[in-house]
């Protein structure tokens, strides 16, 4: 999986960036079906604006955005956000699977 992280208004941190190093193990359970994750966090006078976009495997490309007046507070709420949508599109793909190997059998 890519990993790409930039700040747009303003310099990213050590302390920033270690701490979504420590969230990025949320998303473990579907590293191998992840192509790129592209983080993005904005500087909005008082706010952050939180963006990221995950591109899977099988070409499908999803993206969540977060704004939050803290950027610890913002970065949780992205991965909740992440780490939900990366179990729906997995369990979409599966079912899709699943339909395929029942219809293959019926035929």
């Amino acid at each position: 999986m890519n990993f790409e992280l930039k700040g747009v208004h303003f310099d990213i941190d050590q302390k920033s960036r270690d701490y979504i190093d420590d969230k990025m193990p949320r998303l473990d359970f579907a590293k191998d079906l992840l192509v790129d994750f592209l983080l993005t966090l904005t500087r909005e006078k008082r706010r952050f604006s939180l963006e990221a976009t995950v591109n899977f495997r099988w070409g499908t490309s999803r993206h969540v955005g977060v704004k939050a007046f803290d950027l610890f507070k913002g970065i949780d709420d992205l991965f909740d956000r992440l780490e939900a949508l990366v179990e729906k599109e997995k369990s979409k793909v599966q079912e899709h699977r699943r339909r395929n190997a029942e219809r293959g059998e019926e035929a």
